[in-house]
């Protein structure tokens, strides 16, 4: 990981049960839906960094060059043990850490460049207002997020940070799948942009 780049965290330890199991490696125009957010990484000019999986890891994960994957070994425990995984890693890396979820396929490379340049600690702003991920956390701040579980994710403690820069996300990029109907509006969004 080059000096000053943050470690980015993919989170993809999800069951996928809304979805009937194996979301992240169902197709989405020709490649595995995880793939995508690792290509907008990619794009963004950030080095490949870890991607938290259960132990049913996907293969788009498994395939991915340059990756290390980290295992959850209690995904049902909700995706604040995946937040708390990865920040232990930024910790034990001295590092920053750049928290993205393998089932948004419409993310923004410059979003991600934008949160990275970020003075402090950056957050995506949802429509309702609150911060959530794509998110970055600096070093200092890491501790907070160190403890997490259940479902809330890192949301509620981003809100809390002092000082925390909030960035716009780009129309439909926020869009993540969850259900098969989810990913046939996703593949529709993309098709209309390569139209």
């Amino acid at each position: 990981m080059p000096e000053g780049q943050p470690l980015v965290a993919v989170l993809a330890a999800g069951l996928a049960s809304r979805f009937g199991g194996g979301k992240l490696d169902a197709d989405l125009c020709g490649k595995p839906l995880g793939q995508w957010t690792l290509d907008a990484v990619s794009t963004a000019g950030l080095e490949p960094g870890l991607i938290v999986v259960g132990p049913d890891v996907p293969a788009f994960a498994d395939a991915a060059h340059g990756w290390a994957l980290l295992e959850n070994d209690a995904p049902e425990a909700g995706l604040g043990t995946s937040v708390a995984l990865a920040v232990r890693e930024a910790e034990a890396l001295a590092c920053d850490v750049l928290l993205l979820l393998a089932d948004m396929p419409l993310l923004d490379p410059a979003h991600l460049s934008r949160l990275v340049l970020s003075a402090g600690n950056a957050a995506t702003v949802y429509p309702d207002g609150r911060p959530g991920v794509p998110a970055l956390i600096r070093n200092k701040d890491l501790s907070a997020f160190r403890d997490l579980a259940g479902e809330r994710g890192a949301g509620p403690l981003l809100a809390s940070l002092d000082r925390l820069e909030t960035v716009t996300a780009p129309q439909g990029m926020l869009a993540d799948v969850d259900r098969p109907e989810d990913l046939a509006h996703v593949e529709q969004l993309l098709r209309g942009q390569t139209a």
